[in-house]
């Protein structure tokens, strides 16, 4: 019995998704020493805020993370 292969090479793109569609952009920052997060927001300046809030409290928290969230889509090219 004979094993036959058909290899195809297609293009795609990714892009991030701006269709009218697509979900939104989202941000968030997390404390890298004690774990706390900030809520999800569309507008930055909410986690923003609640970064400065949070080493107000805690003078010794320094380091925080961005958790930027964004949609994505592929598409082939024919």
């Amino acid at each position: 019995m004979s094993v036959r292969s058909v290899i195809r090479h297609e293009k795609w793109t990714l892009a991030p998704d701006r269709e009218p569609d697509a979900e939104p952009i989202t941000y968030a920052m997390t404390c890298a020493v004690c774990g706390q997060s900030s809520d999800v927001s569309e507008d930055f300046a909410e986690p923003q805020s609640w970064v400065l809030e949070h080493c107000g409290k805690n003078p010794s928290h320094h380091t925080f993370r961005e958790i930027i969230t964004r949609a994505w889509r592929t598409w082939r090219h024919i």
